[in-house]
């Protein structure tokens, strides 16, 4: 269990997230053609991966903004932006947006997503959501950098992960 916290106030993860060097769980997630991304579909590529509570939020939107713009200057990897939204979200607000350097990713179907990697609130006002973290894998699928944003309403640390990718 890990402490993060929402405008201060604190809330717990189930977990915490893998470590730099270890490698990933497995995973599914839904893209927002409803086909299923697992982790056999990004393997022998970089990849990162976007957690976040809600696509619907100013903060998950402008990290999604960012990486879209930012992984395209980065042939061959892949971006996952995963929250608990159903696919539809990610599909509307990457569409309005332009956005097409982005995967947006649902663990709607596959809540042990949040629990495998540590980032399921359990308790709090966003209880059930998942918290903010930004992981990047190697082509095996080892992490390379891991962060759990301490603050909720709070930008990821954009360029510490890019400089790991």
């Amino acid at each position: 269990m890990t402490q993060v916290t929402l405008q201060g106030n604190p809330m717990n993860t189930i977990g915490s997230l893998p470590t730099v060097g270890s490698v990933i769980p497995n995973f599914t997630l839904v893209k927002t053609d409803l086909k299923e991304i697992t982790k056999a579909d990004i393997a022998g590529q970089k990849a990162v991966l976007n957690i976040f509570p809600s696509i619907d939020t100013p903060t998950c939107a402008m990290s999604v903004r960012a990486f879209n713009t930012k992984a395209s200057q980065f042939k061959g990897a892949k971006v996952l932006c995963v929250s608990q939204d159903l696919p539809f979200a990610g599909a509307r607000f990457c569409g309005a947006e332009d956005l097409t350097n982005v995967i947006p990713a649902s663990a709607f179907r596959n809540p042990e997503f949040g629990k495998d990697f540590g980032v399921t609130l359990i308790d709090g006002p966003l209880k059930g959501l998942l918290a903010r973290a930004v992981i990047v894998v190697d082509a095996q699928g080892a992490v390379l950098h891991s962060q759990l944003v301490s603050e909720i309403a709070s930008e990821p640390d954009y360029e510490a992960a890019l400089k790991a990718l």
